[in-house]
Order: structure tokens, then C-alpha cells, then sequence
């Protein structure tokens, strides 16, 4: 594969090709800014990034990485992330992004499943010591020094963050780059050239709202196929325009919706402390009307999407359709893919029948970390996403995640249609039905409902009104009062429905 010196960004094929050719055309243009509350501003341009990426490559290289070679890094959105994501990159590391989110029982587990070798954290963000809390999670840290041999996370080697009194486990940052002049740039060039396009480039770790964490793998060629096509379909991304970074990059929103297009247009990707990722807005759930109102305009009404297809496969012509609040609905499917609705034996189903939406395509995940491909693709090769649509003749209507219907004395109950009222009334800003277990009624149908700032509810009043709007096995039997604060969320910033269960029936005195 001959890597180009000064190629045209919009055609990279790999990141090595997206970084170089970006310097060589945009130079000195800023490519990331950060606006801190606890940090110092910062700015890297196009031309820095590729030249501090090659040191860090080059130092990677020194210290031992090479193709596949697996490292992590805990970073809020900013220069640092686009240059470690760059760096590992081009020595032909896989780059592993983990939530700041992410708490120590959880951090535990993404550590061990995705088996990496390296690991760069920051030191703190928003007040949260990353450090401490890696220490936390791995008591063993306490204990050893800069040679890690870990029972708990037995493929680690290194640890590197920022900061003083780091512990004697931990190397500064400047370890990473302190070996770089034994490695040339011609070698550097050549290792690139080496770098295909199915070649893994990065892992993603994710959880749906009732599932563990799981390393979703992209290639190359995919990623770079799919920042063209989100670049193409969003004409108001320019050179030289300054565009906010709303999602945090650890997501697959954050990188193809934001940092890869703007990097190869030219744009510059402003970034902060804080993100959505910092809101109590819930992905996955039925937003409240202020919170849809919140969200930053795009000229594309995105539909379905997941970390698996490197964010959005289909788009919209409208952003709701009545009855069907969760998500826009899926009249378009984004070039490279194909979509079905099958039932059970994978068979298509019927107009206005539910069933499992699949997809596959060339930017579909190659598979799962450490997971076998027959227990999420079918033989054909489509992928079981779990989510469940309803034909409507071109168009697919999203009706929920498979799993989410509640059975309540022998009826199904669609979660998101009861909140979707809930949310219409007064006082009411969202509210999450759940189901919890019942002997007589197989489960419970509860409500645990938000009020708006200043509002106080009633709960018998909102019971007395939604009997008048759904019908009566629909209508939750018990309400519990949340505050926005104690919504529990996933690192993936979806509701983490199962603790709500686990609460509302604690609260209830039902656990």
C-alpha cells in the first residue's frame, strides 16, 4: 500500500492517510481547541497533530507496540484525545477509548475483557481523580511498582498519566515519549504503509441499558468509509469553521459525528470539560419535549443508529411519528448497509408486523471482543441488533429494544408508549416503566416519575388521567417520586433500568 505525502483528506483510506494528508492541506489551521473550567485551555493545529502523533508513534514503537497491539486511554474531549487516538494509530496500535464515566466495579471489567496492554489516563476531569480511582480498582497497583504484572488485568504492562505523586505503579507521560529518536521517520513511514484497511483500528466498549460492557471492533477502511459519508450528508461542516464537540469522543457519536469529519474537512472541533455526557439526558429513552429542543441542530434527522454500525445507518424525514416517540423513524439507509425486519426464524415479516430490525454491510463491526460471532450474527451474515421495528411500507417504525416489553397479567406493556403520555402531562418532565416481580401479576407495572423544577406531583391524580388516556393493564399500579439526580445512568449515559427496578421496589418494599 503506497502511503500518500500529500493526498486529499476526503479520500484517506486509513488514519496514517487522514492525519498526514489533513497536515499537509489545512497546516496550521487550529484543529482542536478545549475551553476548561478545571483545566488550562488548549489548542493543537492540523500540522502539530501529525507532528506530535509521529513522536508518540515513534515512542509507542520504542517501547514495544505494534500491529494490534492493544492500548487504553481515559480522556475527556480535547487535543490530548485526537493526539493519543492519532499516535496509536500510526504505530498500528489498536486505540481503545473508556469512558470518564466509567466507575471502579465497571473499569475493572473493560480493563480485563479487552485485554490491553497499555494504558494512558488523565489525571483528573471535572474534580474526578482518574488516577485514584484506577488505584481503586486495582487494589494490586498499591503495591507494585512501574512493571506491571496484574492478576486482575493479567496483559497490562504500563500505566502512564500526568500529574505529581503519581504512585510508583504509575510513569509520567513523558515515558511515552522518551524513546522516540530510536525509531526514524522512515521507519515510521514504512510501518504506516503497512497499515490496511482491515486492519483493527479501534474498540469501543459499550453497554446497552440491561447489558455488561462489550468491545465493539472497527477496521480502518470502515471508519474512514464512514467519516466521508457523515462528512458528505452534513455539507455545513467547512474549513475553517469552529464546530462544538457535543458528544464525548469515547462514544462513536463523538468520533464520526464530530472529530473524524471535522478533521478531514478542515473545521475545527471545540471542545469542553463538559459534554452531554455530563446532562441527565438519556439516550435511548423517550426525551422530554425541552430536552428534544436542547439538542444541537443538524441537517440530517439521524435515526437508528449503534456503536456497532460507527454510529447512524438510517436518517429521517421526521424527527417523530405519532405512537412512536423513542426514535425518528427509518426512511432512509445510509450507503453501505442493508436493513431487515425478521421474526424469529430470520425470516421477513409482514407489513405492520414487529420483529428484530438487522442489518449488515461493509461498516458493520467485524465482531465482538473475545465473543463468538454465531451468538450476535446470523448465518448470513446480518447482525442481531436487539432492536425491534414495525414495517410500514418502505419505512421501519422503531417500537423498542427486544426485552423492553413488560408482560403484566398476561398482557404486553410497551414501556416508551406509557412514558410518552406520562411526559404529557403537567409537572411531568420524563418518567421511566418498569417492570418489577409480582406473584399474581407476573410483574408489577411502576413508574418512576421526574417532576419538573418546582413542581410538586400527585400521583393519584396522574393515575386517575392516565386511565382516561391508555387502557387499564397499561396504566401503572405504583408511582415513586425520582429527582433528575437520582435517575441512574450507565457510562453510555442511557438509564440503567435495571437499578431503577431495583430501587422503585426497595422504595416500595418490594426488593
Amino acid at each position: 500500500m503506497k502511503l500518500p505525502d500529500a493526498d486529499d483528506p476526503t479520500q484517506a483510506r486509513t488514519f496514517p492517510e487522514l492525519v498526514r494528508a489533513a497536515a499537509a492541506t489545512y497546516g496550521d489551521d487550529p484543529a482542536v481547541t478545549f475551553k476548561g473550567e478545571t483545566l488550562p485551555d488548549d489548542v493543537i493545529s492540523f500540522r502539530e497533530l501529525e507532528r506530535k502523533s509521529a513522536e508518540l508513534a515513534r515512542g509507542l514503537i520504542a517501547r514495544g507496540v505494534g500491529k494490534g497491539t492493544r492500548i487504553g486511554f481515559i480522556y475527556g474531549n480535547g487535543p490530548m484525545f485526537a493526539l493519543l487516538f492519532a499516535g496509536i494509530a500510526r504505530a498500528g496500535g489498536v486505540a481503545i477509548p473508556i469512558s470518564t464515566l466509567i466507575k471502579s466495579n465497571e473499569l475493572v471489567r473493560v480493563l480485563r475483557q479487552s485485554d490491553i496492554a497499555g494504558l494512558v489516563v488523565q489525571r483528573s476531569l471535572l474534580g474526578r481523580d482518574y488516577v485514584e480511582r484506577l488505584c481503586e480498582a486495582l487494589p494490586e497497583l498499591a503495591s507494585c511498582g512501574p512493571e506491571l504484572c496484574l492478576t486482575q488485568v493479567p496483559f497490562l504492562r504500563w500505566i502512564v498519566s500526568d500529574g505529581e505523586a503519581l504512585p510508583a505503579a504509575i510513569r509520567n507521560l513523558d515515558w511515552l515519549t522518551a524513546e522516540a529518536g530510536r525509531v526514524s521517520e522512515a521507519l515510521l513511514r514504512e510501518i504506516e504503509s503497512e497499515i490496511h484497511t482491515c486492519d483493527q483500528l479501534l474498540e469501543i466498549y459499550t453497554s446497552g441499558s440491561m447489558a455488561l460492557p462489550k468491545g465493539v471492533k472497527h477496521n480502518h477502511g470502515p471508519v474512514l468509509f464512514r467519516t466521508h459519508y457523515i462528512r458528505r450528508k452534513i455539507p455545513t461542516i467547512q474549513r475553517g469553521l469552529a464546530l462544538p464537540a457535543s458528544l464525548p469522543m469515547f462514544w462513536i457519536g463523538g468520533l464520526v459525528m464530530f472529530l473524524f469529519p471535522n478533521w478531514e474537512v478542515g473545521a475545527t472541533t471545540v471542545c469542553t470539560e463538559r459534554t452531554m455526557s455530563n446532562s441527565r439526558m438519556a439516550m435511548g429513552s423517550v426525551l422530554a419535549d425541552d430536552d428534544l429542543a436542547a439538542m444541537p441542530p443538524m441537517p440530517v434527522i439521524w435515526g437508528l443508529g449503534m456503536t456497532e454500525t460507527i454510529g447512524p445507518y438510517s436518517y429521517a424525514d421526521v424527527v417523530r411519528v405519532p405512537g412512536y416517540p423513542l426514535c425518528p423513524p427509518l426512511d432512509h439507509i445510509a450507503d453501505g448497509f442493508e436493513v431487515r425486519v425478521v421474526d424469529a426464524n430470520n425470516h421477513p415479516v409482514a407489513d405492520g408486523e414487529r420483529g428484530e430490525i438487522q442489518v449488515r454491510g461493509y461498516a458493520l463491526t467485524p465482531g465482538l471482543h473475545k465473543l463468538e460471532r454465531e451468538g450476535y450474527f446470523t448465518p448470513d451474515g446480518f447482525y442481531h441488533t436487539g432492536d425491534m421495528g414495525v414495517t410500514d411500507g418502505a419505512r421501519i417504525l422503531f417500537v423498542g429494544r427486544d426485552g423492553d416489553m413488560i408482560k403484566t397479567a398476561n398482557s404486553n406493556v410497551s414501556p416508551a408508549e406509557v412514558e410518552l403520555e406520562l411526559q404529557q402531562l403537567d409537572g411531568v418532565h420524563s418518567a421511566y416503566v418498569v417492570g418489577i416481580p409480582d406473584a399474581e401479576r407476573g410483574q408489577l407495572l411502576v413508574a418512576a416519575v421526574v417532576p419538573r423544577e418546582g413542581q410538586a406531583l400527585d400521583t393519584e391524580a396522574i393515575r386517575e388521567e392516565l386511565n382516561r388516556r391508555l387502557s387499564s393493564f397499561k396504566v401503572p399500579r405504583e408511582y415513586v417520586i425520582f429527582s433528575r439526580e437520582e435517575v441512574p445512568m450507565l457510562h453510555s449515559n442511557k438509564v440503567a433500568r435495571r437499578e431503577i427496578a431495583r430501587i422503585v421496589a426497595a422504595r416500595l418494599g418490594r426488593d
